[in-house]
């Protein structure tokens, strides 16, 4: 008797019209009238500036993925070794400022942080503290504006080096130069440097490294203990080995290592929490669209 139910079922089922198997279940009756959605009208922010922010290496891929709603489009243009003159010069800012100008936005904010490269040796990157770095920050602030956005500063996150159990913030005279420009332009200001350094003196130089893309050596390890941090070794030396690939995988790398600079996964958390609690602070217009 069974096998004949199921077998008349199925003949049942078969001889249905196609129309009538595409019903959904339930009443139709209970079904609300069709409706239009409505036009959204989403935020975008685009953050611009060096490794500390980049993918893989720095703060801001970890922002966008835990502190904005889906209502924020959240892009990450941030690139390893760039200075304010290096990232013009190359065409990344052209990029940033065409992303700004894209129409569709409630608002456009563009997030732009800098001074590690500015602050190096290399000819392509550094730039003087105080003539040239603060007018490439003001030339960065008119040419977002200029394009419809509205320009955030920050000042650079901080390092993570130590003498004596004290902080050694080598980048605050960048960062009072950062907040000369904002205060000049009166653009908002993200002070991560003073947030960061604040937060890096109170875990000390032990725990600290646990925000480090890598882990450290013993004998780096012991200098922290007591105290004084090493001087950072050679990207050559202290890069971990290469993530293994497949042939018909992806292949890009990033560059892991132990320093005291670059974030991980927790020092990434870390510090974008910093950013999207002192962001809300200087961009109310942004509290709605930031997540805790």
């Amino acid at each position: 008797m069974k096998i004949r139910t199921a077998m008349l079922a199925a003949l049942v089922l078969a001889a249905a019209p196609a129309a009538v198997l595409a019903q959904p279940p339930g009443p139709e009756k209970a079904r609300e009238p069709r409706t239009d959605a409505a036009p959204i009208k989403p935020y975008k922010i685009i953050l611009v500036g060096d490794s500390t922010m980049a993918p893989g290496s720095g703060w801001a891929s970890a922002f966008c993925d835990y502190h904005v709603k889906s209502s924020l489009n959240c892009l990450n243009l941030g690139r390893g070794g760039r200075s304010t003159r290096s990232y013009r010069a190359e065409g990344s800012w052209e990029i940033a400022l065409n992303e700004a100008r894209v129409k569709g936005y409630a608002a456009t904010y563009v997030l732009i942080q800098f001074a590690h490269n500015d602050q190096s040796s290399k000819g392509e990157r550094w730039t003087d503290m105080t003539t040239e770095f603060p007018a490439n920050l003001k030339r960065f602030v008119e040419e977002v504006r200029a394009a419809g956005a509205e320009p955030v500063l920050l000042t650079p996150l901080s390092r993570r080096e130590f003498a004596g159990g004290q902080l050694k913030n080598t980048l605050e005279p960048w960062s009072e130069e950062v907040r000369k420009v904002a205060a000049e332009t009166k653009a908002p200001l993200v002070d991560l440097n003073k947030a960061s350094a604040r937060v890096v003196q109170k875990l000390g130089p032990v725990d600290s490294m646990k925000l480090a893309m890598a882990e450290p050596i013993p004998e780096e390890l012991a200098a922290a203990q007591a105290g004084t941090t090493l001087p950072p070794r050679a990207a050559e030396e202290a890069r971990l080995p290469d993530v293994p690939t497949t042939a018909t995988g992806p292949r890009g790398q990033v560059a892991r290592k132990f320093d005291y600079t670059h974030v991980g996964e927790t020092g990434a958390r870390v510090f974008a929490k910093l950013v999207a609690d002192d962001l809300a602070a200087a961009v109310p217009a942004l509290r709605s669209q930031l997540v805790p």
